[in-house]
């Protein structure tokens, strides 16, 4: 009896763990919808640098800082190629913020903008071109 009542138990505690996380992901999925995606990103060409140990270790978290509670994550993305492997990469970089309110984001920006231009002559001597973008859905293959 002892062991089928254990057996039940990590049945159990099996399915509940796998149901928490079905949940959380679940839930992830459907909160990225609705925010707000500012995408910096750094074009290549001729001369063109960027020092990507510095953009992640230092610049990003510094902004995300200056960001607080309205920020829900960042990501960075280093250019590795182009649309085939022999084709230039046409962005060194790409930084992303995701917010949840545009208004919230340009009033924790605006304070600080002068420290962030600033800030650029430490990892890049690219201009950024910026894009802001409203998520309208988030999809991911089912297919196994």
């Amino acid at each position: 009896m002892k062991k089928r009542y254990r057996s039940l138990s990590l049945i159990f505690l099996f399915t509940a763990l796998v149901g928490c996380k079905s949940s959380e992901i679940k839930n992830s999925i459907e909160g990225q919808t609705g925010l707000t995606k500012v995408a910096i990103f750094y074009p290549n060409g001729e001369g063109k640098t960027f020092d990507m140990t510095y953009y992640v270790n230092k610049h990003m978290p510094m902004v995300a800082d200056f960001l607080g509670k309205n920020l829900k994550f960042y990501e960075i993305d280093k250019g590795i190629s182009g649309r085939t492997p022999n084709d230039e990469v046409p962005f060194l970089a790409v930084g992303y913020f995701y917010v949840h309110d545009l208004t919230a984001y340009n009033a924790a920006i605006g304070p600080h903008i002068d420290t962030i231009v600033n800030d650029f002559k430490n990892y890049t001597n690219i201009q950024p071109v910026i894009q802001i973008s409203e998520i309208q859905k988030v999809g991911y293959n089912n297919k196994k």
